[in-house]
Parts: C-alpha cells; structure tokens; sequence
C-alpha cells in the first residue's frame, strides 16, 4: 500500500461471562481448525463471548502499529478505549486501500458456524431433541477422509450481479451426507462482518462433499486413472474439494496433484468436475468444462433465496455460442492465474468475475 508492506491482523475481544452464551467446548474438536493459537487456547477456556473488534495494521518496515475499531458497541473494547484514549482509530478513518483488504476473519467463521449447527433450530422441542443438527462435511484430502474446513472465494450472492469476495462452508446434517444449506461471511465494503445462511428445499436432495467424493470414487475412468497414476512410483494427491455455487446449481471442483518420490513440489495433473448428474476428470480445466457444459441435461437442486437484500451490478456482456463462451472462461481462469502468481489482486478478481458471468450464462443457455 503506497509502496509499503503492511501486515492486517484481527484483534479479538473474549469473555468466559456472558450470560445465557454457550461456550466454547474443546471436546467438539473445533480447536483443529483454527488457524491462531490464541483462539485455541480460547476454546479450551470455556469462552462464550468472541468479538472481531478490532483491526491493527503493522507497517512491516518501520514497526509502526495502527488499530481501527470495527464494533463500537463492543463493551470490552470500550473499556480498552478509555484506558487508551489515543491508541485507537474509528473505522471512519481506516484508509480506503487498507479497507480494501479487510476479511471475514476464518477462525471467528469457523466457530461461528460450529455455533450455529445448533442454534439455527428454532423450535425448542426440535432443539431439545437435536432433531435437526447440522455438521461440518467431510471430504477427501491426499487418502484420508478429512473434516471440511471454510474456505475463500470470490463469487456472486443469489439475487446479485456482482461478484465479491467471501467465506463460504456448506453443511450437512448430522451422521448424514447430504447438503441442506451454506453459510457465507462477507468482507467487502459496507457488507463487510454479516453472514448469510441459504437454505435448500427439504424435498429436494442435494449432494453433499463427501457424496460427491463417492461419485468420482465409483466413477470407473476416474477410479482407474488415478490408480494408475499412484503405481508409477508417484503419490497422488486429491486437493480440497470446492463447492461453488452458481446461479441455481452447484459446482464441484476438486484438483488431482502427482507429487514424485523424492519430494518436489506436487504438480497438477487432473482437474475434476461435477455439475448436475455428470461427473467428469480432465486433463485441463477446458477438458473438464468442456465435457460438463457440452452434456448435462438436469440442473442441481435450487438454493432458497435469502431475506435480506444485496447491492447489484451491471454483468459483462458474454459470447453467444457454447465454444467461444467455453474459451472465454479458459481465458479468464489464465488471466486469473497469472494475476495470482504476479500478486495483482485487483487483476484476479476481475478476472474471477468474468470467469463467474461466463458460467452463470453456460448454466442459463444449458
């Protein structure tokens, strides 16, 4: 920012005493994903007040500490407030480039959405009874059946034309695999810090991660291909399955990684991806793509649409015929590719954006 490195950091409020608040529990095994080691800690102390109250910009080369106060109603950081009168800034004063680059920060998501698998039941006798709990999904990385860990994207909110950048982890029901909702936190501008909860239609199934794991496991060319890849003295790698959803379906995308036996770094090799009732592997994302757009036939079940309302945009104009429209998206994901290694963050996520419109219009005319 202006020629200088600056470090974002998330400055937490915490409390064991708020009243009525559930606390934090360890035994859930929450605490192994979290990213910051004092929020384990937290989890370990019985907490049941979390506050992302602050930020604190550090000037990487001079050590110069700025804090912006996000909650002003926060009491904790009040008190802090009044201690040090001088110390903090409001979020007025946040310049507009540092704003910018502000997050929903992943550990406070995480154990809000641990929270929530609980509290979004609403009946007190289906709360009572656990009757409707939700879970975290699971998912397969590298060969292990992992838990599903809250991931970033940019992508378009129902009911929006314009993409922006959030965090997003579908749920599940308890000791089942399919999908009833998902969860978003976003961060850009003046929606920065609210979540959005979408539920799917209870009539319909949706498959969830792990079901989607299933499908390409029993997927003969895929199964045996990668069986194939793994005999040649390489380990093969499954990378973290993303669930995208677009428009009234979803997109699951999932990279296969070949790492050699002496320990390079691993190399992308496969690109999988299910849409509807097709699930196919490539050797390029166009393959995959490709495959998908030029044969599916029945859409993935709809999303219920939030009740709140979100800001929209003119979308980019798109190429009318499925080949060119179908480049255009390999043109994009390039662009956002060579962005991302040159770190012009503002190139990748226009780039994402275009790449979002041109399957939004592939799910339309589909």
């Amino acid at each position: 920012i202006d020629g200088r490195l600056q470090w974002i950091m998330d400055a937490y409020t915490a409390s064991d005493r708020y009243p009525y608040s559930q606390p934090l529990n360890r035994s859930s095994g929450i605490d192994s994903l979290l990213n910051t080691a004092a929020l384990r800690n937290l989890t370990r102390q019985g907490n049941n007040y979390l506050r992302d109250a602050a930020k604190v910009t550090i000037d990487a080369y001079d050590g110069t500490l700025n804090f912006y106060v996000l909650d002003e109603t926060d009491p904790i950081l009040s008190t802090y407030r009044k201690i040090f009168p001088d110390l903090f800034q409001t979020a007025s004063e946040v310049p507009e480039p540092v704003r910018a680059h502000f997050r929903y920060p992943h550990d406070l998501f995480t154990l809000q959405a641990q929270i929530y698998r609980t509290y979004h039941m609403g009946n007190a006798e289906v709360f009572y009874n656990r009757e409707d709990l939700w879970q975290f999904p699971t998912q397969k990385y590298e060969q292990d059946e992992v838990r599903m860990d809250p991931y970033y994207t940019i992508m378009r909110l129902p009911e929006a034309t314009s993409e922006e950048f959030i965090k997003i982890l579908p749920f599940t029901p308890n000791n089942r695999d399919n999908m009833v909702s998902w969860m978003a936190g976003r961060s850009d501008a003046d929606n920065y810090g609210k979540l959005l909860l979408y539920e799917f239609p209870k009539q319909q199934l949706v498959y969830g991660p792990s079901q989607i794991e299933a499908r390409i496991d029993q997927t003969p060319e895929i199964s045996e291909l990668i069986t194939l890849l793994g005999q040649r003295g390489s380990r093969v790698i499954r990378g973290d399955l993303l669930v995208l959803p677009i428009e009234e379906s979803l997109l699951y995308v999932e990279p296969v990684y070949l790492q050699a036996e002496q320990g390079e770094l691993p190399e992308l090799k496969r690109v999988i991806v299910a849409y509807g009732n097709e699930v196919v592997m490539g050797e390029t994302l166009e393959e995959s793509l490709t495959a998908i757009f030029g044969d599916r036939t029945t859409p993935a079940a709809a999303p219920a649409m939030p009740s709140s309302e979100v800001d929209v945009s003119e979308p980019v104009a798109l190429p009318g015929d499925l080949a060119s429209q179908v480049q255009a998206a390999l043109d994009a994901y390039e662009a956002g590719r060579q962005a991302l290694q040159q770190g012009d963050w503002e190139a990748y996520g226009q780039a994402q954006k275009t790449l979002e419109e041109i399957l939004n219009q592939l799910n339309q005319d589909l």
